[in-house]
């Protein structure tokens, strides 16, 4: 008799046959074999989206307690700067008082072509809803180490910014609920207008409940075939919820990761407690590979880049001339309908006294 376990999707078989010893013993270092196989495969990667995806963490692009890494030597791979913190659970970016400024910067630029980023933070503070702020913000861009208005970070930036706002500017708006997480892709002449809370820039995005929760809150970002995906997991379910979702998404290569926040007249704790980088490994066609093109600069195919204003005014400039030559053209056939009416109805009124 002949006991063999196997592993299948995570539930574990077990199955009694009565076989000879030999044979037994044969069965059992297959299964062995097959187990062992398994365990290598799921260690070297994880596949969590289909069978052609596995994701490897990066250690290096990677921030976890006790933060190690984080430091000014020129051995760290990160450095952080402002009123930044580091503490022994998480990294303060900006503490609860007014006008301050902190950000962690990733001293080595991202070559990963496919990548997923998993934040957990924390926004907390004494002040009510709606008086508190302002937000933080997660970046992958061209420009590193820079103070700014845009949650501490520089304006007109290149690359993508992933903002955590917690405070509405245009109290004149009010189909958004705060705080509300959402997206923007720049290519450095396209300015972040924080007094619209980004609306005319940003690619969509969701409100997310995430201060003075008891439960940890998390931000997943992934990139993937040039598609941008945000998710979030804010409730303690332990589960991803669908933010949003935009495809055409283009972003170079060689660009930093950072983390950022910024109080003003209202302020919060921000804490940054981990960031995890993972490459994932995606299979493409070979046609799929062909259409790949180098990215040098940050786009999204289906939207109209806002500060390209002179074709705009060129076209509108055409569009006036053309309606003027138009109204022209129509004006005059009008005259000469009327006059050419006139005639006839005087020449009509001549012949009656003849």
């Amino acid at each position: 008799m002949a006991t063999i376990v196997m592993k299948f999707n995570g539930t574990m078989y077990t199955t009694v046959m009565n076989l000879p010893c030999s044979l037994a013993n044969k069965i059992r270092l297959s299964a062995l074999l097959v187990l062992i196989l398994a365990f290598t495969s799921s260690s070297l990667g994880e596949n969590t989206y289909e069978d052609t995806t596995y994701e490897f963490l990066k250690r290096e692009y990677s921030l976890s307690k006790p933060y190690q890494g984080l430091g000014s030597s020129s051995s760290s791979h990160w450095e952080f700067m402002g009123n930044t913190m580091i503490m022994p659970e998480h990294i303060r970016l900006t503490p609860d008082l007014q006008s301050r400024q902190g950000a962690v910067w990733s001293r080595i630029p991202c070559y990963l072509r496919d990548w997923e980023l998993r934040v957990q933070f924390k926004i907390h503070g004494e002040g009510k809803k709606n008086l508190n702020g302002d937000g933080l913000a997660i970046w992958l861009t061209k420009e590193r180490m820079q103070n700014g208005q845009v949650f501490g970070n520089t304006n007109f930036f290149t690359g993508l910014g992933v903002f955590v706002d917690t405070y509405p500017n245009d109290d004149k708006q009010h189909e958004r609920t705060f705080p509300f997480i959402s997206a923007m892709v720049g290519n450095g002449s396209v300015a972040y207008d924080h007094d619209l809370d980004g609306r005319s820039t940003d690619l969509g995005g969701c409100a997310a409940h995430v201060r003075n929760v008891e439960y940890d809150t998390f931000l997943l970002i992934r990139y993937m075939k040039n598609r941008l995906t945000v998710m979030t997991d804010i409730e303690g379910k332990q589960e991803w919820k669908d933010c949003l979702d935009i495809p055409g998404v283009r972003l170079p290569q060689g660009y930093y990761f950072g983390a950022s926040s910024a109080t003003g007249d209202l302020s919060d704790n921000h804490d940054l407690i981990s960031f995890k980088l993972y490459e994932l490994t995606v299979e493409r066609s070979p046609e799929e590979e062909e259409d790949q093109q180098e990215i040098t600069l940050p786009s999204v195919d289906y939207r109209v880049d806002p500060n390209v204003l002179v074709e705009d005014e060129g076209r509108s400039i055409i569009t006036t001339f053309f309606l003027f030559i138009v109204s022209v053209v129509v004006l005059v056939v009008v005259v000469v309908v009327i006059l050419f009416l006139f005639n006839h109805y005087k020449e009509n009124r001549r012949k009656r006294f003849y």
